[in-house]
């Protein structure tokens, strides 16, 4: 939909999924706890339609956490959207010309050009993603205020409450630190990992 010659309105499906990524939280957050509604959220209603009771989606402990990440997923999907259409779009033509001259199909195409040259795309996007949901902090205090049970406690949502809601500013300035240490462990193994890609 968002890069296939054979489809028309590209640029409405690219407007459609990029929208989320520059609307305010407060709402996304109002318009998505309306979703999640136990009693009247239109998620539940669609499960009732094929015979699925109802959940309680941010008051279950178990489902808290999945149903914030769902919405967050939702959110940012369209900026790694446009990351991967300009990595796609610096694919050269002639490769996929010249692999369906010698007779590769899509799969071929996909699994032998695509990907490969996607690569580097793709480890950037993982960086950033992992930085970003690391970081998770207006979702779970907008939704659950890190409820119910601590179960949508992030470590970002941890360190405002310990250090702006407790005053505990040494063990929030260590989780501070702790957060980094995690970052940049994980940020050095997928470089590596990226290196590795362009060596091969």
């Amino acid at each position: 939909m968002i890069q296939s010659k054979l489809v028309r309105w590209k640029g409405f499906f690219r407007t459609a999924f990029f929208t989320p990524v520059v609307t305010t939280l407060v709402a996304v957050a109002v318009i998505w706890r309306f979703i999640y509604h136990p009693r009247f959220g239109l998620l539940n209603y669609l499960l009732s339609l094929v015979g699925i009771g109802g959940v309680d989606w941010l008051g279950d402990q178990h489902w808290a956490m999945p149903a914030i990440i769902l919405m967050a997923v939702w959110k940012n999907f369209g900026y790694n959207m446009v990351i991967f259409i300009a990595g796609l779009q610096n694919i050269p033509a002639e490769l996929y010309e010249a692999a369906s001259i010698d007779g590769a199909g899509r799969l071929q195409q996909l699994r032998t050009i695509t990907v490969p040259l996607l690569a580097p795309t793709t480890v950037y996007i993982s960086i950033l993603t992992m930085i970003g949901y690391f970081q998770l902090f207006s979702e779970p205090y907008v939704m659950t205020q890190g409820g119910p049970l601590n179960s949508t406690l992030s470590i970002v949502l941890l360190m405002y409450q310990q250090g702006f809601r407790w005053w505990n500013m040494g063990y929030s300035a260590a989780l501070a630190f702790v957060l980094f240490a995690f970052i940049l462990v994980g940020s050095v193994i997928q470089s590596r990992i990226q290196k590795r890609w362009e060596a091969s």
